[in-house]
C-alpha cells in the first residue's frame, strides 16, 4: 500500500507563487521541479505517486518537502555552497571594470583583456571572469542611429505606403536611388571553377579596377527596373535620369519615391519639377530608407552580380550590370509583394 504523504501547510498566496513556478518557462528546471513536487504533496498525492510524476528519488521529493515545511518559499532555493575564498577584493574587481570603462592611452581605442590584466596586476583569465560578471565587453562597439525621429514620420510614412497598396488612377509609383561606390575586383590568380566536392574559389588577394555608381528606378507596379551607370553621385546625374523617366513615361503621372540624400533637394531639381506637373517627388522619412521598395532590388543585383564577380575593368562591370538589368526585365521583372500597411509592429 503506497505511502500517504504528510500534510503540508500552505498560504494562499505561497499556493499561488508555486502555481506560477510549476507554469513558468523562464525559470531554471530545478525550480519548476521543486514547486511541483510541493503542489503535488498539497494535492495529498502520496510520495510513490509523485516520484513518478516528476521523475525523481524518493529521497529529493521529502528532501524539498522538508525543506519547505522548514523554511517556505525560501526552502526551495539553492543552499549557500562552500568554496574557494575569492582571490581578488571588491577593490580590484571595481579597478579592473573602472579600467574596462576608460579611454585608454597610449593611441588605443578600446581595450582588450590582456591589456586590462597587465594594467591591474592579474592575470587574463580573472580579467575576463569579471567581465563578463560585469556583462562588459570593452572590445566592442555596438553602432546606432541616434534618437532624432523624424517629426512627420507618420505623414510620410502613410503617404508613401498609400501609394504602395493604393496608387492613384493613371499614375506611376517609381523608386529611385542610388548604389554607390561597387568596386570592379579583379583576382590575382585565375578563378578555380566548381567541381564535385569542391565550390567555386578564388584568391583572397585581389586587384582594385575602379567603381562603378548605379542609379536605379523601380516601378513599383509592374516590376520594371530602369537604370543607367556613372561616374559620381551628384544632382546633375539625379536630374538627367529625373528627365529620363519623363520621357519614358510621357503619358503618366510619375510618383517617384527618394530618400533625403541632398542631390535629390537640390535647387536645380526644384527649379525643374516646378515646372513638371506631371511629376511629385515624395521623400523618404530620416532613417526609413527600408520604405524604398527599390533598396529590395539592390539586395537583388548585389547577390546576383556583385558578390563574388571579377572584372578586369570598371567598363567591364557596368556592362556586365547593364546586362543583368535587361535580363531581369525580360524574364523577371514583377511587382514585390508588399505587406507592411503601416501598422506598428508589435515584439
Amino acid at each position: 500500500m503506497a505511502r500517504t504523504a504528510k500534510e503540508i501547510p500552505v498560504t494562499e498566496e505561497q499556493r499561488h507563487e508555486l502555481l506560477m513556478m510549476s507554469r513558468s518557462q523562464k525559470l531554471d528546471h530545478r525550480y519548476v521541479l521543486r514547486a511541483s513536487i510541493i503542489l503535488l504533496s498539497i494535492e495529498g498525492e502520496a510520495v510513490d505517486a509523485i516520484m513518478k510524476r516528476v521523475q525523481c528519488s524518493r529521497k529529493a521529493v521529502n528532501k524539498w518537502r522538508n525543506r519547505f515545511r522548514e523554511k517556505g518559499m525560501e526552502g526551495l532555493q539553492d543552499m549557500p555552497r562552500p568554496g574557494q575564498a575569492p582571490i581578488y577584493s571588491a577593490e580590484q574587481k571595481a579597478a579592473v571594470i573602472e579600467k574596462a570603462c576608460t579611454k585608454p592611452d597610449g593611441g588605443y581605442t578600446n581595450w582588450s583583456q590582456q591589456r586590462i590584466a597587465d594594467a591591474v596586476g592579474m592575470s587574463k583569465s580573472h580579467v575576463n571572469r569579471i567581465l563578463m560578471e560585469a556583462n562588459l565587453k570593452p572590445h566592442k562597439v555596438q553602432y546606432w542611429c541616434g534618437s532624432v525621429r523624424d517629426s512627420e514620420f507618420e505623414a510620410k510614412m502613410t503617404n508613401i505606403v498609400g501609394l504602395y497598396m493604393n496608387p492613384p488612377e493613371n499614375a506611376m509609383v517609381i523608386c529611385v536611388d542610388e548604389k554607390t561606390q561597387m568596386q570592379a575586383l579583379d583576382r590575382t590568380q585565375p578563378e578555380l571553377p566548381l567541381k564535385p566536392g569542391s565550390p567555386r574559389r578564388q584568391t583572397a588577394t585581389y586587384k582594385r579596377n575602379g567603381t562603378v555608381s548605379l542609379i536605379a528606378a523601380l516601378a513599383v507596379h509592374t516590376g520594371e527596373v530602369t537604370a543607367k551607370t556613372m561616374q559620381s553621385n551628384n544632382a546633375d546625374n539625379f536630374l538627367s535620369f529625373l528627365k529620363k523617366l519623363n520621357r519614358k513615361y510621357p503619358h503618366k503621372q510619375l510618383h517617384i519615391i527618394a530618400d533625403n540624400l541632398s542631390v535629390h533637394k537640390h535647387k536645380d531639381v526644384k527649379a525643374w519639377l516646378e515646372h513638371k506637373r506631371r511629376i511629385t517627388l515624395h521623400f523618404t522619412p530620416t532613417y526609413s530608407s527600408w520604405l524604398n521598395q527599390v533598396e529590395i532590388w539592390f539586395n537583388i543585383l548585389s547577390k546576383d552580380v556583385i558578390k563574388g564577380g571579377v572584372w578586369k575593368s570598371s567598363e567591364q562591370m557596368a556592362n556586365q550590370i547593364m546586362e543583368y538589368i535587361r535580363t531581369y526585365n525580360n524574364t523577371r521583372a514583377k511587382p514585390f509583394q508588399w505587406t507592411y500597411t503601416g501598422k506598428p509592429l508589435t515584439i
